[in-house]
């Protein structure tokens, strides 16, 4: 048997497992129930459509409006936007992990799609390795590798941090069944726990999760070059926490996973909003031994955000691809086919000055309104991008 011939055999073994079936990376909205259909899932384009965009927008202006106006419930609101100090949890801790989940339910699409087309394991690994260059290389562009300040500069960050959690997870999904896959994404969450609690730090002891006596941070301060974000004593995109963002990525792969499958889409949502709900309970119990940490991606966080993140993927599947409600999503695709350029976008456009170039004539007479209108004009203008991206049909792939 060829490699290729082995590596398709093997594919389709592990695919086949809980009633898999390796069809192609589309399906449709009224789709036949043992195949994946034509349509592109729309669900997923959407929901990385809603999570970039409040991260580049929604979010700006939620924040204007709680300074704007003196009101509590906007204060609350707002209050979200940011990302908690320590324990805790709130709306902007979300988004990173969202991204990360949605990218692994994209990955059992995306390598049966490939297979289909006859790549071989040599490819595929290139391909992966490409992909996870790319990423990597970007994220070092936004750190400013490129002004050559080696000693002052922060190695780490959201895009590094895609990078290896796409790459572990891809080999994973290569070279394993499923049921392994949900073994290791289950042990990895174990193991940072135990890790946390047991391995004794110098100075502190063992099991001191505080962010200047926890494991996390000293091996950060040991091992990681250049300067943490914010002059803090750990890295939010640090060492150890890559074990949990591999972890994120591993189950949304098992969430693809569930969505090819061969049950009913009726079923398909109901297993999501219920493994989701499952997760969250672990989650709230799990916090009284490894409390819900966003700056640590503790194990209990990465339980509480798989779990949101399962039940939006459950809502927006149910909503957009079983019942066909797609026109009100448009807004969040046209986003979600395009979620690395606005990520990036600021790095080479300006927003703010294009804006003022329009409206400076008249915002001055806004009263508190001001900063309001400039968030939602800002907001705008970058949806106006990637509107006109997508009308061209450009879409910046790694």
């Amino acid at each position: 048997m060829s490699n290729n011939e082995a590596l398709r055999t093997k594919a389709r073994s592990f695919f086949a497992e809980s009633g898999v079936a390796p069809t192609s990376c589309r399906v449709g909205a009224k789709t036949d129930e043992s195949s994946a259909g034509q349509g592109r899932l729309m669900s997923l384009d959407a929901l990385r459509g809603l999570d970039m965009l409040f991260l580049t927008g929604i979010c700006g202006v939620l924040v204007a409006i709680g300074k704007s106006y003196d009101n509590i419930f906007f204060d609350v609101i707002a209050n979200q936007c940011q990302h908690t100090k320590w324990h805790g949890f709130h709306a902007l801790d979300l988004i990173f992990p969202l991204f990360i989940f949605i990218g692994g339910v994209s990955m059992p699409f995306a390598i049966s799609k490939r297979l289909q087309e006859g790549y071989s394991r040599t490819k595929l690994y290139i391909h992966i390795i490409k992909r996870s260059s790319m990423l990597f290389f970007f994220g070092l562009l936004m750190a400013g590798i490129l002004g050559f300040d080696f000693q002052n500069m922060h190695y780490t960050g959201v895009l590094q941090r895609i990078a290896i959690a796409y790459f572990f997870s891809a080999l994973i999904v290569l070279n394993s069944g499923i049921k392994m896959q949900a073994i290791i994404a289950g042990s990895l969450l174990v193991i940072y726990w135990l890790l946390m609690i047991l391995v004794p730090v110098p100075d502190y002891g063992p099991g001191v999760i505080t962010p200047e006596g926890n494991l996390h941070s000293y091996i950060d301060q040991l091992l990681l070059p250049g300067k943490f974000y914010n002059n803090q004593p750990f890295d939010e995109d640090g060492i150890l926490q890559q074990i949990s963002s591999i972890a994120v990525c591993m189950a949304g792969v098992l969430a693809g996973h569930w969505l090819r499958s061969s049950f009913t889409q009726n079923k398909k949502v109901l297993g999501l909003l219920a493994a989701g709900s499952t997760s969250i309970l672990i989650a709230l119990l799990w916090d009284f031994s490894f409390p819900i940490i966003f700056r640590l991606w503790s194990s209990s966080y990465a339980m509480l955000v798989i779990g949101i993140s399962a039940i939006l993927l459950g809502l927006f599947y149910w909503i957009i691809d079983v019942k066909g409600y797609r026109k009100w999503a448009f807004p969040f695709v046209v986003v979600g086919m395009n979620a690395i350029t606005i990520y990036m976008a600021p790095l080479l456009i300006d927003f703010n000055k294009i804006v003022n170039f329009f409206v400076h004539g008249f915002v001055n007479y806004m009263g508190s309104f001001k900063p309001v209108f400039l968030a939602l004009c800002i907001l705008t203008v970058k949806w106006l991008l990637l509107y006109f991206l997508y009308k061209k049909k450009i879409f910046l792939k790694v």
